[in-house]
Parts: C-alpha cells; sequence; structure tokens
C-alpha cells in the first residue's frame, strides 16, 4: 500500500481528536482551553485513554469546566465525578491535583490559558515550561496539550511528538514531521496527531 493510501486510511479510521471525543468545542477561549487542561492531565495517566475521556466528560457534566469552578467543587466532588468515567486508580490523587492545579491557573493566569500563550510568545519551550507548572501535567501531559491544541493556536504547528511518530514508524509512513503533514493533504495537524497517536496505542 502507498504512503499516501496509508495515510488516507488512517485519517479516515482515527481522524477524531481527543478533544472532540470528549465533547470540547476547542477555541481559542478561557473555558475550552481550560477544559484541553484538565483532559490532558487525565489522558497523561497510566490508564486507559477511554477512561480519561469519559471521566473528563464526567467532569464536564458537572459543571468543573472553569478553574473557578473546579477550585469551587469540593474534593468529593471532584472524586466522586471522576469515578463516575471509571477513573477509579488515580482518583484521590487526581482529584487534588485538579484541585491545585485550579487555583494556580486562577491565581498565576486570571483563569487564562491564552496568558500563558503571550508570556512563551511564540517559544514553544517556554510554553511546554508553563504547562508543567501544572500538578500532574508532565512532559506526556504538555505533549497532548501541544498536540490538541495546535488547531487554535497555529504557532504550535504542527506538534506530532514521539507518540505520535511512533504511530507513523508503525504503519511504514514517514516520521519526519513536515513529510507526515504533507502526505495529510493539508489535514487539520491536530486531527494528523490524534490520528498517528491512536494508531500507536491499538497498534494498527
Amino acid at each position: 500500500m502507498s504512503a499516501r493510501r496509508t495515510m488516507d486510511d488512517l485519517l479516515e479510521r482515527h481522524g477524531t481528536t481527543y478533544a472532540d471525543e470528549a465533547g470540547i468545542r476547542l477555541r481559542d477561549t478561557p473555558r475550552p482551553l481550560y477544559q484541553l487542561l484538565v483532559l490532558s492531565h487525565l489522558l497523561s495517566a497510566r490508564i486507559r485513554a477511554e477512561i480519561a475521556v469519559a471521566s473528563a466528560r464526567a467532569l464536564f457534566s458537572h459543571r468543573l469546566w472553569t478553574p473557578r469552578r473546579m477550585a469551587d467543587a469540593t474534593w468529593q466532588e471532584r472524586v466522586d465525578a471522576l469515578g463516575e468515567g471509571g477513573y477509579r486508580r488515580y482518583d484521590e490523587r487526581t482529584a487534588t491535583q485538579l484541585g491545585d492545579g485550579a487555583l494556580l491557573l486562577l491565581d498565576a493566569y486570571g483563569g487564562d490559558l491564552r496568558r500563558l500563550r503571550r508570556g512563551a510568545d511564540g517559544d514553544k519551550a517556554a510554553l511546554r515550561a508553563g504547562l508543567r507548572r501544572f500538578p500532574g501535567i508532565g512532559p506526556a501531559g504538555a505533549d497532548i496539550f501541544l498536540r490538541e491544541v495546535q488547531r487554535v493556536w497555529p504557532e504550535t504547528a504542527p506538534h506530532l511528538d514521539a507518540k505520535a511518530l511512533q504511530g507513523a514508524e508503525r504503519l511504514g509512513l514517514p516520521t519526519e514531521p513536515d513529510r507526515l503533514v504533507r502526505l495529510a493533504k493539508g489535514e487539520d495537524a491536530a486531527v494528523l496527531a490524534a490520528a498517528l497517536v491512536r494508531s500507536a496505542l491499538v497498534g494498527g
């Protein structure tokens, strides 16, 4: 199968971002950006992606979709919402981290991740460092956020991290980001990244 056909098949099978799956209508506005931060936190744990997405949806169904609402919720309310999504292995620690992270976002950035973006001024390393200040957001969580946010923060694109390139390698596709973008024929880089990661996780 040609690389072009492989790419077309990949995008057809796996071309949904994790933000879309979690019901986040991603825009460059405070609420969806915060929701993406929460989702990235949940996805970065050693837990199945489906459970992380379901748990994000459960948190948002309880209206814990802004840092103020997350901070104002009780620890038990956060634990219970995570449990509804099946996020039980790490629920207590994650509930604490989500509360602490919400307070940090409010204190440092007025609840608006766009301020972090402005402070980074196009420097992806600075943006990554800022993201990693949040409890529970390590290197993996920062990469997840950057993979998804490139849809609305174009200066981060193309962000195809090691996990995405692992998916490309498994499919016999090029592992150079620019070549992958060209093969994808103008597809949203966030969609491309998500598809490659899904391929890496399922092995096909």
